[in-house]
């Protein structure tokens, strides 16, 4: 079975869309999405420098955006068996599965991208750090200590905490035995407490949304576990702003059900890298310019 996966925050990088523009359908597909965001994806794409694209109202849409074209165009009218994305990836994942049109997951996704930075605007400096490493009790029992939460848990040993700013800095400068921590360039908390006036704008947004049943299995970042309905997918999608994004879950899934080939669309590397990891022995290959597209369809051919 081939997973159709879509990366999160943090996978984009300047110019990325640059070469992707030189596939006509490709171009057409992002300047249709483009025309359902309030963000200019072609001038963020490929001009913006990465401070820019950091702007979590931009690269939310920006990831989505990108998922699905190179995703459609990978897949070339073939279905995968299973879909998934990490975090704002879920948007992706969601249009890629047919429970939301292209449209909507862009309109939704702005709205999700500007309410998580202004409740970060808006609450006490919040940051997240990647703590690679340690022992799984040790790591949780420090978190705990200092009021963070584990906002990713994301397999391979790696974990994601979020929380008050100087918390964060705290465990930067006395991490857990055998542990390496990385503060991260985002604008707060997320996938905790703290973004839940993001739940409330999303919520708000999703309601005259019309929503579908999935075309294939579609995982949630809740429990990894797959999505019962359109209705089902939806409600998870905005209530995930403020919980932790299982991904951990996610990969034991994949493997419970028997997926034997994985297809990273763009920007591919993060979520590969994992199952590296967590997936030992799934056959993977990450979209990161036009020239993966070969790989990928080879991989589409031995695995759908």
């Amino acid at each position: 079975m081939l997973a159709v996966l879509c990366p999160g925050q943090g996978a984009q990088t300047p110019g990325m869309l640059t070469p992707w523009l030189e596939i006509e359908s490709v171009a057409q597909t992002l300047h249709a999405l483009s025309d359902a965001t309030e963000v200019d994806l072609i001038a963020h794409g490929t001009t913006s420098d990465a401070d820019t694209i950091r702007d979590t109202a931009i690269a939310q849409p920006l990831l989505v955006a990108t998922a699905i074209a190179t995703g459609r165009e990978a897949l070339a009218g073939a279905a995968p068996g299973l879909v998934a994305g990490h975090s704002v990836g879920e948007f992706g994942a969601a249009a890629l599965s047919g429970v939301l049109s292209d449209a909507d997951a862009m309109s939704l996704v702005t709205v999700r991208g500007r309410a998580m930075a202004d409740a970060a605007a808006a609450a006490e400096p919040t940051s997240m750090a990647a703590v690679l490493g340690g022992d799984a009790e040790e790591v949780a029992s420090l978190l705990a200590q200092l009021g963070l939460t584990p906002a990713n848990a994301n397999g391979g040993g790696q974990v994601v905490a979020a929380g008050a700013k100087s918390a964060i800095e705290a465990l930067v400068a006395a991490p857990p035995a055998r542990a390496r921590v990385i503060e991260l360039q985002v604008a707060g908390a997320f996938h905790t407490s703290y973004m839940e006036p993001a739940v409330q704008a999303l919520a708000a947004a999703a309601q005259d949304v019309v929503r579908h049943q999935p075309s294939a299995t579609l995982l949630s970042n809740a429990d990894g576990a797959p999505v019962a309905s359109g209705d089902d997918a939806l409600s998870r999608l905005v209530t995930q702003v403020a919980n932790p994004v299982r991904w951990d879950l996610c990969m034991e899934r994949m493997l419970e059900l028997g997926v034997t080939g994985i297809l990273e669309v763009a920007p591919g590397g993060v979520l590969t890298g994992l199952a590296k990891r967590g997936m030992k022995g799934v056959s993977a290959v990450a979209l990161k310019t036009p020239d993966d597209l070969p790989a990928a369809r080879e991989l589409l051919e031995a695995h759908a």
